[in-house]
């Protein structure tokens, strides 16, 4: 008589010397039911490299249904603020790193404000040597030895970059004050802790990391918040929404579920009901600058 057997899971996470990089995953699942997973807006970059078959991704539901599909081997994600639709395949195995936005000159080359799409090919940012990182990590059989070599790698880019010109200083003042406040600090305040007028500072800040101060606050706390909503469930809770809105700084729950809609296009408990098995395995954990 045949068993069901229920899908193999790993989830490794640990920290790498590189500065700018502020979370890293190892990640393998192996069946799975094929189904549809959303890669969430969050204040950091998204770099992916995956060791299986590439990341099948849509814009939407509705370019999915018909077909406008992107597939990646290795995905860097810009700054956006509505979900990516990823495919999710019966196996999957990969590295996820969350990126600083302030340090994508160093590591990437190139502001986080020019990476205006959803994806980017990993190629086409950081060229051949990308792919050459990917197939080496296809004969290292331990996730230590993988994260050591990605290590390597985003290393070699920073010293290669450590003459160039980094973010303007009222930019990373900008983001070190609005992330002290947890995201709930106004423009018109932030616009004076850097003495600059709102307009040159929003200007300033969505020409390097791609969108505006009010945008990157409203991020920032939906960060802790999908952040809070993970533990609970990890824990075994059931989260308290009006609890959670609270300590994250939401007006209300009201508030609170208006942000989840806009950037998980769910309400709180669709996306948990959607997103439970990548939440218990360990996804949307917060991650630190």
């Amino acid at each position: 008589m045949s068993t069901h057997q229920p899908p193999a899971r790993e989830f490794v996470r640990t920290s790498l010397a590189v500065p700018g990089v502020s979370a890293v995953y190892g990640y393998l699942s192996d069946g799975l039911t094929p189904g549809l997973h959303r890669g969430l807006p969050s204040r950091y970059l998204t770099f992916i490299i995956s060791l299986e078959e590439p990341i099948t991704s849509a814009d939407g539901p509705q370019a999915w249904a018909q077909g406008r599909l992107t597939r990646n081997e290795v995905l860097i994600g810009g700054m956006h603020t509505r979900p990516a639709y990823v495919l999710q395949p019966k196996r999957q195995v990969g590295i996820q790193l969350a990126v600083h936005p302030l340090a994508a000159r160093r590591l990437f080359g190139l502001p986080a404000g020019a990476l205006t799409a959803l994806t980017h090919e990993g190629d086409d940012v950081l060229g051949r040597e990308v792919a050459i990182l990917r197939d080496r990590l296809h004969d290292l059989p331990t996730w230590e030895e993988r994260f050591g070599a990605v290590e390597q790698f985003l290393w070699r880019r920073a010293m290669r970059a450590e003459d160039h010109p980094g973010p303007r200083r009222e930019v990373a003042a900008a983001w070190h004050w609005l992330a002290s406040t947890g995201g709930n600090g106004s423009v018109e305040e932030l616009a004076r802790h850097t003495s600059m007028s709102s307009r040159q500072l929003g200007t300033l800040i969505g020409r390097e990391i791609g969108v505006g101060p009010k945008m990157l606050g409203r991020l920032m706390r939906f960060d802790r918040a999908l952040a809070g909503l993970g533990a609970e469930i990890r824990n075994g809770r059931t989260p308290n929404l009006a609890d959670l809105a609270q300590d994250c700084g939401y007006y209300d729950h009201s508030h609170l579920v208006r942000d989840f809609q806009r950037f998980t296009e769910a309400s709180p408990t669709q996306f948990v009901a959607e997103e439970l098995r990548n939440i218990q395995a360990g996804g949307h954990q917060p991650v630190t600058d």
